[in-house]
C-alpha cells in the first residue's frame, strides 16, 4: 500500500513500568518486519497518534524518531511518516541487536543473584522460542 494508511495495533500501559515510547516502538517494529505495515504505508501523524493514544506529543516524536534512525520509517517533512523499504540485511541486523539488548538486560537481572545459571537460561529460552 503506497502512501496508503494502514490501521495501527498499538496499545499503551501507563502502568507497566516500561516507558511509553518504548511501548511504541516495539510494537511498530514487530508489526513491520513481520510485514503487517507495509513499505510505502502511512502512519498516522504525530499529533494524530498522541491523541489517540493520550499521551504527549514528545513521546511520539521521541518514538517515530527512533523507528527512523533503525531505517524502519522514514519521516518527510511536510508529508509525514511513512514505512521504509527495509533492506533485509539492514533489518535482520536490528532484529539481531535488539534480541541482543534484551538478552544483556536479561542476564543483568539473572547473573548477580547467583540464582539462576546458564544452563536454566538456555533451556527457558529454548521452550520460549518453542512457543
Amino acid at each position: 500500500m503506497i502512501g496508503g494508511r494502514m490501521e495501527l495495533r498499538v496499545l499503551v500501559s501507563q502502568t507497566s513500568g516500561v516507558p511509553l515510547y518504548e511501548q511504541i516502538v516495539e510494537q511498530l517494529r514487530q508489526q513491520i518486519l513481520a510485514g503487517e505495515l507495509e513499505a510505502g504505508a502511512a502512519l498516522p501523524s504525530l499529533r494524530a497518534l498522541a491523541a489517540e493514544l493520550r499521551v504527549s506529543l514528545i513521546t511520539t516524536t521521541r518514538a517515530y524518531n527512533e523507528l527512523a534512525a533503525e531505517g524502519l520509517i522514514v519521516n518527510v517533512p511536510a508529508r509525514g511518516s511513512f514505512v521504509a523499504e527495509l533492506d533485509p540485511d539492514r533489518a535482520r541486523q536490528g532484529a539481531l541487536n535488539h534480541a541482543r539488548d534484551g538478552l544483556r538486560q536479561l542476564v543483568a537481572r539473572a547473573r548477580p543473584t547467583g540464582l539462576v545459571s546458564l544452563e536454566e537460561l538456555t533451556r527457558m529460552l529454548k521452550e520460549e522460542w518453542e512457543r
